[in-house]
């Protein structure tokens, strides 16, 4: 029958209800904020301690150890035959974890992956997963599965008194609240884990490193971080990809318990094409594989013209990279895929899990170890004090047996005789109730005289062990002695050779824009009208290709796909454009004005191309020159920078490379026919101005009418001039040429007749 219950407004609280209970009941009242407070932390203190973090002691979470649990509970040892793992799945959920079948089976399928742990604890039959997807495997109906040798260090003690037990969440069956681990597994396979407010990232590590590393902290407590990291000398992943992370930044790690490891995959030169043969941790092939192509697909990754994935059963991992040609530089190559790709990776390490005190805490790797080795040493005392118990009851029992063998005519009469035997043989003989029930349940067949001497010698072995339990226990050497052997023992039986060797590597760097383009030599060609091309290579003549209408060949600069183009117009300003965005040289261009935005009535005078420190003589027909480093002359801006200064009235002339400026010469002619030749050097380098007078008439300023610069030419030393008028030309060897050289600033020579109105000059 229902409740009733009745609502009376509270005139001093508005509309605010407060509800009145028919019958008395016991109630809790809280205030909203202090009863959702108290839910948020059991509910945070319950992810903390029974869902996300590890316990120090054997490394595993609760659902882990449930499942290894309930794997030894039915008999799936290493030499037993392989179970449904649906079998398993269903024991675990229904008798110790009553939580989703496909969690538990994906908890169990991570444990059984030698990809993910580096001493799994499953040994699976069937479809696992595989390293390019994890969670590929098929369904627990189809799967088969037991423990591993490895999985036996957890469990081989724990019937032996070494752990304490608790009901199951119903209460009808007993669970080990800790497995008696007998290695360091929360170092050994690590863990991760998000909690409420914290989270844990422990990597993964051999086993013969941190056994020795237990070892000499046996030896000497005391030994610092450092002296441990000549024993662990890093983490240990399950597979071969190398660990790029500093020595000195692994020890800080340590100290610290919080840090990040790097990870690279390794790979070598095959006929001129890059192999990868290992990834790091827990990375995708084909996810690789897809993050390059992308970038082939962007136009980001020229230099690279195919790939392919030739992974098999021989080759797990074998990932083909083909370059462009032989000259591309392949350790830059990989350098910027590592730092574009999950060929490289960043894990982070928070040495964060639940303490012996059942507190969650950050440790360093010595407290780490100390703390287990102080969980490991008193498992080994319980576990011997469960067995000295045992020989000291059995030695009791023995003691009476031998009392009924030297009496057994009496013994055999009494129970014959007797309705209730059980007190009067204790009281015959003086025997204890465990004595006397072990005599009681004695089979004929066991009456023999050879029990007597079969009694006694067990009676012997077990004195002298129990001698020894006595000693190791009573001893903090002897105790530790057996951990310290022990320890060595395991690691012997399940260790192996580090996978992840840590090698100091440079950092991985993304590579500029222009290190992503080919460097191939190309010509740039500008013409007349300000159109502009590139054709591949340096043997192009300008002059054949084909020009629109009315156009023609205005000047043209040498240098590689890879660099900047630098743009010079009549006004004095420069541009920059990349080179390889030019159009090809098949087609009869673009003009420059597409992609800037130079002034009104602007034309372009000549173009530049080289390295940044290459030089480049820039001159006005007014005859103002100065010699400019081809880098400080480079500009974001689509409007360009002033660069030359030009005289009211003047234009700038095409721009002329310098290779050598120490020996260059430089030939200056006018419209009047006048040459002059000297020393490149002579000229001033600026990086912006109006520069000097090339030449001219000493005192005077250079005839501002028809007579201007007609053109320059730097040359090196021994090289040919010719001198265009018209169809006329002037071929003038060195010796011709030296009739004209002179210091900067005169007038120089009038050139022979026919050569007054000079239109060109060509070195070679």
């Amino acid at each position: 029958m229902a409740r009733k219950s009745t609502r009376k407004a509270n005139p001093q609280q508005g509309s605010l209800l407060t509800p009145v209970l028919a019958s008395p009941v016991d109630v809790e009242r809280l205030p909203l904020a202090m009863f959702a407070e108290r839910a948020y932390l059991h509910y945070s203190m319950y992810v903390i301690l029974d869902r996300a973090l590890p316990f120090i002691g054997d490394g595993l979470k609760p659902v882990q150890r449930r499942i290894v649990y309930a794997m030894s509970e039915l008999g799936l040892h290493a030499a037993a035959k392989f179970k449904k793992s649906a079998r398993t799945v269903g024991d675990v959920i229904g008798k110790f974890h009553p939580h989703g079948d496909a969690a538990c089976y994906e908890a169990m399928v991570l444990m059984a992956q030698a990809f993910s742990y580096r001493y799994p604890l499953i040994d699976g039959q069937g479809n696992w997963g595989s390293t390019d997807d994890p969670k590929s495997f098929a369904a627990m109906r189809y799967t088969e599965s037991r423990l591993t040798r490895y999985a036996q260090s957890l469990l081989s003690e724990l019937d032996q008194g070494t752990v304490s037990w608790i009901p199951n969440f119903d209460g009808t069956l007993q669970e080990p609240r800790v497995l008696p681990a007998r290695l360091p597994n929360v170092l050994l396979n690590g863990s991760s884990g998000i909690a409420v407010g914290m989270a844990t990232d422990i990597p993964p590590h051999n086993v013969r490193e941190i056994a020795a590393a237990c070892v000499r902290l046996l030896d000497s407590p005391r030994t610092s971080i450092e002296e441990l990291c000549t024993q662990i000398s890093g983490p240990d992943f399950p597979t071969e990809a190398e660990i790029v992370t500093a020595p000195q930044e692994i020890v800080e790690i340590y100290t610290t318990g919080a840090g990040s490891i790097r990870q690279r995959a390794t790979w070598d030169k095959e006929n001129g094409n890059v192999i990868i043969t290992a990834l790091p941790y827990q990375v995708s092939g084909g996810k690789v594989m897809e993050q390059i192509a992308t970038q082939m697909q962007n136009k980001k990754l020229p230099m690279v013209v195919d790939m392919r994935d030739e992974s098999d059963h021989e080759n797990p991992v074998r990932l083909v990279i083909e370059p462009r040609s032989n000259r591309v530089n392949t350790d830059t190559l990989m350098s910027h895929l590592f730092a574009t790709t999950d060929l490289e990776r960043i894990y982070r390490v928070n040495l964060n899990l639940i303490g012996l005190d059942g507190r969650p805490k950050v440790y360093n790797l010595r407290e780490l170890l100390l703390d287990w080795l102080k969980f490991r040493t008193e498992t080994v005392r319980q576990r011997l004090q469960f067995r000295l118990n045992r020989v000291t009851r059995r030695l009791h029992v023995l003691d009476g047996l031998l009392v009924a063998y030297l009496n057994i005519d009496e013994v055999i009469r009494i129970i014959r005789q007797q309705d209730e035997p059980k007190p009067v043989l204790m009281k015959r003989f003086a025997l204890t109730e465990a004595q006397t029930e072990a005599v009681l349940e004695l089979k004929l067949r066991n009456l023999a005289k050879l029990e007597e001497i079969k009694i006694r010698g067990e009676q012997g072995e077990l004195s002298k062990e129990k001698a020894i339990l006595d000693k190791t226990l009573k001893s903090k050497t002897r105790l530790k002695r057996k951990v310290r052997a022990e320890l060595i023992a395991d690691a012997e039986e399940f260790g192996d050779p580090r996978r992840s060797p840590i090698k100091v590597r440079p950092a991985a760097t993304v590579m500029s824009d222009s290190d992503l383009i080919p460097s191939e030599p190309v010509t740039v060609v500008l013409s007349r009208k300000g159109w502009v091309r590139a054709a591949k290579g340096h043997d192009l003549d300008p002059n054949s290709l084909s020009y629109k209408s009315g156009d023609g060949y205005l000047h043209s600069a040498q240098g590689r796909s890879n660099q900047l183009l630098v743009c010079l117009d009549s006004g004095g300003r420069t541009y920059t454009l990349p080179a390889h965005g030019l159009p090809s040289a098949r087609s009869q261009g673009e003009p420059l004005s597409s992609g800037l935005s130079p002034p009104a009535g602007a034309t372009f005078s000549g173009v530049m191309l080289g390295d940044e420190d290459l030089c480049h003589v820039l001159a006005t027909d007014m005859g103002y020159a100065f010699i400019a480093r081809l880098g400080d002359l480079y500009t974001k801006n689509k409007k360009g920078k002033t660069t030359l200064r030009l005289p009211t009235g003047a234009r700038a002339l095409p721009p002329q490379p310098v290779f050598d400026v120490d020996t260059a010469l430089v030939a200056v002619a006018t419209t009047s026919g006048y040459l002059l030749v000297y020393p490149v050097k002579e000229l001033p380098k600026l990086s912006k101005g109006k520069g000097i007078k090339m030449l001219g008439i000493p005192g005077a300023r250079l005839k501002s009418g028809d007579e201007r610069v007609m053109g320059y030419v730097v040359f090196a030393p021994g090289q040919h001039l010719t001198v265009y008028a018209g169809r006329r030309l002037l071929r003038l060897r060195p010796a011709d040429i030296d009739r004209y050289r002179g210091d900067r600033g005169r007038r120089g020579r009038k050139l022979p007749r026919g050569f007054q109105q000079v239109c060109g000059m060509m070195a070679e």
